[in-house]
């Protein structure tokens, strides 16, 4: 990535998704910050821009391997009918112009990781918060926004008997590092985007791979799909039909996955590392202790400023509620517009806030790099 040449993505997905220009992921273990946003859909990326405008740079965290929550995930695709401006756009249109739209604000991304605590270290007049992710990242931060739409993606496990023994050693849901998995016998399983992108990207510094399927459709990119044809015609790596049904090993350390074919035949797929890519599920995870005055898995925000009943912290989009709270993405953009000022409040305390217009304000202009 020019002009970052000290970044290296994380992930499979990350290296697909990177770009020229693109914000910068940081794994550094402790950050320094004046808002951290969690979520990075389209409110938490639309957040991006209004704390810009404002002179405020933010930290992204998201349980995904890439931008674009909901939209980029589950419906890329999926035509949407109801953005100001945009007759019709896709998911993955939306969010490519959303990044666009943030990249003179140079926020930081950091991927593939959730928030497993929030601990409040300030006062009500002056709030600060210490935030640590499952990934050891650790923020201190004056503001917190959360964009979390219905909660934080989770992924989906096997129905395997004894899987959890294996768990963190040797079966994996999510790829942190590619390095981690250099040399090793691989056994994807899946027939989504995930599991073929992860296939062609570890092929290469993998022992062996092999990707299972229930049957020979899948419903990734066809390029992905033809590239990963190539490779088994090729005999660089395997593809096997069928279901894994149990795991052999000693302890933790897996050595082969049992497996049964449509016939019914059982057979044995020698492996030291399991990938299941079974989507995801939406839970609300960690965000329920966090102290907020939850009313049916979702955040009571005020409608002036959209902040909870913690000072500091605010809830923007689907996965915040209030009287006459509709769910739609334009709704959250006016949230993230109005959170953004109160945060102001709390960055600047001493410095006066004057609205202005992207179209009227030079100052602004020369913030998006138009003037």
């Amino acid at each position: 990535m020019k002009g970052l040449s000290a970044f290296q993505p994380a992930t499979a997905a990350d290296a697909a998704t990177d770009r020229e220009g693109w914000p910068a992921m940081t794994n550094d273990n402790m950050i320094e910050c004046d808002v951290v946003i969690i979520g990075a859909g389209p409110c938490g990326l639309f957040a991006v821009f209004e704390l810009g405008l404002l002179d405020i740079r933010a930290h992204l965290v998201d349980i995904l391997p890439k931008v674009g929550g909901q939209c980029a995930e589950l419906y890329p695709e999926k035509p949407i009918y109801d953005i100001p401006g945009f007759p019709i756009v896709t998911g993955q249109g939306l969010v490519d112009n959303l990044v666009e739209q943030i990249r003179p604000f140079g926020p930081t991304f950091h991927l593939n990781q959730m928030i497993e605590a929030l601990e409040p270290i300030g006062t009500a007049d002056a709030p600060r918060f210490r935030v640590t992710t499952d990934a050891g990242t650790v923020f201190e931060t004056k503001c917190v926004v959360v964009a979390a739409g219905g909660g934080s993606f989770q992924p989906k496990k096997p129905p395997i008997p004894g899987i959890e023994a294996y768990e963190g050693s040797s079966v994996f849901y999510a790829v942190r590092k590619m390095e981690a998995f250099r040399g090793r016998d691989i056994l994807i399983v899946g027939g989504g985007d995930s599991a073929l992108d992860w296939t062609l990207n570890l092929q290469p510094i993998a022992n062996r791979v092999t990707l299972m399927h229930r049957r020979d459709e899948f419903r990734a990119a066809p390029h992905s799909v033809e590239q990963m044809r190539a490779l088994v015609a090729s005999g660089a790596m395997d593809l096997r039909f069928g279901q894994v049904t149990g795991l052999e090993g000693e302890g933790s350390a897996l050595s082969a996955a049992i497996c049964r074919d449509a016939s019914g035949e059982t057979f044995s797929i020698p492996c030291n590392t399991l990938l299941p890519f079974f989507g995801l599920t939406m839970k609300l995870g960690p965000i329920a202790n966090w102290g907020l005055n939850l009313n049916e898995n979702l955040i009571p925000a005020d409608t002036e400023k959209f902040e909870t009943n913690v000072p500091g912290i605010f809830a923007i989009g689907d996965i915040n509620t209030y009287p006459g709270k509709l769910k739609l993405i334009l709704s959250g953009f006016h949230e993230a517009a109005l959170a953004a000022q109160k945060v102001h409040r709390y960055v600047y305390p001493d410095k006066r806030l004057t609205f202005q217009y992207t179209t009227s304000s030079t100052s602004l202009q020369k913030k998006l790099g138009v003037s």
